[in-house]
């Protein structure tokens, strides 16, 4: 029988940036830095090139996306279309990550 000895201490080393992200964002209750960013890198693909060049996204915390328009008209468009732009997002980077849009119309 060999002797007792203590378990070596957790050494997890290097870990890639983007698991670290990932592990907070979990622990506060937020999507995966994954989902975040593609919320952001994918956005043209979601919302097509035509609303994408008038419409950006801003931020996205407790699932509501903040969109910037540059134009009224572009804010009515992306209100009436809400619903597609929700289910195409739940789509492109995951169920819920966001539930709601808030959309602002840039100052001129």
């Amino acid at each position: 029988m060999t002797p007792w000895q203590p378990d070596p201490p957790p050494d997890p080393g290097p870990r890639r940036l983007d698991e670290s992200l990932d592990r907070l964002a979990r622990g506060i209750g937020g999507p995966s830095a994954t989902a975040l960013g593609g919320v952001f890198t994918r956005w043209a693909e979601v919302v097509g090139e035509q609303v994408a060049a008038h419409a950006t996204p801003l931020s996205l915390a407790s699932g509501k996306l903040v969109v910037s328009v540059d134009h009224p008209t572009w804010a009515t468009e992306l209100r009436y279309l809400q619903s597609v732009v929700l289910g195409r997002l739940d789509e492109a980077v995951g169920q819920g990550v966001v539930r709601s849009l808030e959309v602002r119309v840039r100052p001129r």
